[in-house]
């Protein structure tokens, strides 16, 4: 691909595990309003939980995500004990009997919990709802930091699914990101997991790292692919030091350039199509028989999911979920998480009502995403007169395309991605985003 194309299509856009966008939530939905939301799902809805665990052992400096460092078990305790109140302010919102399927611990690092509260909070999640039989419940973790009690733990808990952080095996990459992991000690959390009955197991992998090569990414997959993940998802990292002091320790001068990323997210991608894995969306990859590889994908906020609940509902300090009227998301300062749960209050601090715009946008960028089409038969179907706009947004945006990125579909149903744009599909999504360019928020490289 050309230089100047590549540039131009690596400009910063959302990842688009929602939309609107998390910087587009505002303070007009609050806890009131989240409290009405619950209460008048039915009870039949179909749920989805995720809980957010904000602290870690040590601070990763590549990291974006919502947590901070301790050695102190104090703050968790604590903080768990909020759990459990927010637990009981949903659960005296939510309808007896309702039923998950589909449950995510999430970090920071869920590990870094004991193994007794592990299953206090498992036990209370039974408590809050009941699992649905096939119920997919995943945790991400540390292997770092992944004593056998609290393999136990999770196994106890009902956890089936494990998401183990790699980023990159590479010495150099390691020191250069402070996490400093061993091939070995991997296997072995993975191998412990495998034990406890826990089989599905997932790797997260980074490229754009400082001191990555397309080499070292390649040995990388190599040493994933012997570990035989049921999937395996391909990050970009994002580096946005004004908003993330602590990525100010990354090297800079270090990084690899957009061509040098482009070339590490296809060398990545090819060696494990080459090791018999699925490609599924942007950046996730699974083992043909894998659920994930198998049927209808969908996109959340833990990424590309076999996840069709309408409802997600998000425990825990800075926790965002979904329901049909809109978004909701908890205070992201675990003190003031802290301070609403205990004075028995819902610690909703911001959020989004969906219009029906906002509904069409979100169903044209998850199709674009998960299944690289855009769904104008369905659009139409759905929203009628309303939806004209945007049909129109995409006619002109095949009318430009002069990069061979789009093409229009066979059956006359709107237009796909070609192999040469799935890459940067996060691009051709955002020509559909309404809210883009109207706050301050800062995105990560579109490549």
């Amino acid at each position: 691909m050309r230089p100047e194309t590549l540039k131009r299509y690596a400009a910063p856009v959302p990842r688009y595990t929602s939309y609107p966008t998390a910087p587009h939530f505002s303070s007009r939905v609050g806890a009131d309003q989240y409290g009405a939301w619950l209460k008048a799902l039915p009870k039949d809805a179909r749920l989805s939980l995720y809980m957010h665990i904000p602290y870690c052992d040590q601070l990763c400096w590549y990291c974006g995500c919502n947590t901070k460092a301790t050695r102190r078990y104090e703050p968790i305790a604590r903080y768990v004990d909020a759990l459990e109140h927010e637990i009981d302010l949903v659960g005296a919102a939510l309808k007896p009997g309702q039923e998950a399927e589909h449950i995510h611990f999430g970090g920071g690092s869920p590990n870094i919990l004991s193994a007794e509260d592990i299953v206090r909070l498992g036990d209370r999640l039974k408590q809050l709802v009941r699992f649905g039989a096939n119920v997919e419940y995943a945790v991400e973790v540390d292997p770092r930091i992944m004593p056998d009690d609290r393999i136990a733990a999770f196994a106890q808990a009902g956890v089936n699914r494990v998401s183990i952080g790699v980023q990159d095996f590479a010495p150099q990459v390691q020191l250069a990101i402070n996490r400093v992991q061993s091939f070995q000690k991997t296997r072995a959390v993975i191998e412990g997991f495998r034990k406890h009955g826990v089989q599905s197991v997932n790797i997260d992998l980074v490229y754009g790292l400082p001191y990555q090569t397309r080499a070292s990414v390649e040995k990388t997959i190599e040493q994933v692919v012997s570990l035989s993940p049921d999937r395996v998802a391909l990050f970009g990292y994002a580096h946005l030091p004004q908003r993330l002091p602590h990525q100010r320790l990354i090297p800079e001068d270090q990084l690899p350039d957009i061509k040098e990323r482009f070339a590490q997210s296809n060398r990545a991608a090819n060696k494990l199509v080459e090791a018999g894995y699925v490609r599924v969306g942007l950046d996730h990859f699974a083992k043909p028989g894998d659920r994930l590889a198998c049927g209808d994908v969908r996109r959340n906020f833990q990424g590309y999911t076999t996840d069709d609940a309408g409802i997600l509902i998000g425990l825990g300090a800075s926790a965002i979920g979904r329901l049909p009227q809109g978004y909701v998301q908890n205070a992201v300062s675990t003190q003031e998480y802290i301070r609403c749960v205990e004075a028995g209050e819902l610690a909703t601090a911001r959020g989004h009502q969906m219009s029906t715009e906002d509904e069409m946008r979100s169903l044209a960028i998850e199709r674009l995403m998960c299944g690289f089409h855009f769904p104008e038969r369905e659009l139409n179907r759905r929203f009628g007169q309303a939806a004209c706009e945007v049909v129109e947004e995409a006619r002109m945006l095949m009318d430009s395309d002069t990069d061979g990125l789009i093409e229009p579909d066979p059956d006359g149903d709107g237009f796909r991605v070609t192999e040469k744009g799935r890459l940067f599909v996060r691009s051709i999504a955002s020509v559909f985003d309404s809210y883009l360019g109207t706050s301050q928020a800062r995105h990560s490289a579109g490549v």
